[in-house]
């Protein structure tokens, strides 16, 4: 088995949707820390598991200097985020999305 990862840090604002009262509620941004993980059992035609400028492309590419919430047709967690990452790359198993520092959610394909 092969394995990648590519570590994206990305700017950008979201507002949280809750059933409570919370500041999240308000628009603010973070400088958040997305970790891709891929892998696969054989490589491609180029010898990838993956091309790592097509991952930056799709998740940064798609999020950075954004309001999540214009961009993503869900509430902008980053539970939310984490699954909608690896949604995005078909080797990818398993995201991290830091939003700040000590607040950090991981998503992991079964």
């Amino acid at each position: 088995m092969y394995y990648i990862q590519k570590k994206l840090e990305i700017s950008a604002s979201h507002c949280l949707v809750l059933d409570y009262e919370s500041k999240c509620s308000q628009l603010h941004g973070h400088n958040w820390v997305i970790t891709i993980y891929c892998k696969a059992e054989t490589l491609n035609q180029n010898g990838m598991v993956v091309d790592f400028t097509d991952v930056k492309r799709k998740i940064k590419g798609c999020l950075d200097h954004q309001n999540l919430n214009n961009v993503l047709p869900f509430n902008p967690t980053a539970e939310n985020i984490a699954r909608w990452c690896v949604e995005q790359i078909p080797t990818c198993y398993k995201v991290s999305v830091q939003e700040s520092e000590g607040n950090l959610a991981i998503y992991e394909k079964d």
